[in-house]
């Protein structure tokens, strides 16, 4: 069992951190659907529904609101790491590989381990490193969004007991 501490977030950038929830669960879903054999095509499905209603425009919101603010490997990585899930996700909505579900994997997996590190590393990283009026300018910016609602129709994770 894990016995780290919950992180203590800055009440300026917990809505990012509340976000990432719906990018776990996310991944959960998708690695659910890989792991009994469900359509790729469905899985992409929700993947296209939430990179279009959810993850892209989180993206873009820690790219303006965060990592523009610092200059630092650690902001780098997490830059690169966007880059790198765009990439995936790219591939899979233009239909350009036979090998849909291994991308999805390696893009599910990338994600999940990008949120725990900005979760553990970057956001205490940039916490240290920005001044409270910034981070009091970030959560008037983050305020104003409004928060995701999941209401994709296709269950395609939930797998009925035999």
């Amino acid at each position: 069992m894990d016995n780290e501490k919950p992180l203590k977030r800055n009440v300026n950038i917990q809505p990012l951190s509340r976000e990432h929830h719906f990018g776990l669960l996310f991944c959960w879903k998708i690695k659910t659907g890989l792991k009994h054999h469900v359509d790729p095509e469905r899985m992409i499905s929700y993947l296209k529904y939430f990179w279009e209603n959810h993850l892209k425009s989180h993206f873009e919101e820690e790219e303006e609101l965060l990592f523009n603010k610092a200059e630092h490997a650690i902001v780098d990585q997490g830059d690169e790491e966007h880059v790198q899930l765009e990439h995936y996700i790219s591939i899979l909505l233009n239909h350009q590989t036979d090998e849909a579900e291994d991308i999805l994997l390696k893009m599910v997996t990338l994600l999940t381990a990008h949120i725990r590190y900005e979760e553990r590393v970057l956001f205490p990283f940039l916490e240290r490193h920005l001044t409270e009026q910034q981070l009091k300018e970030i959560g008037k910016q983050l305020e104003a969004e409004e928060e995701f609602v999941d209401e994709y129709s296709d269950e395609f994770w939930v797998i009925p007991r035999q």
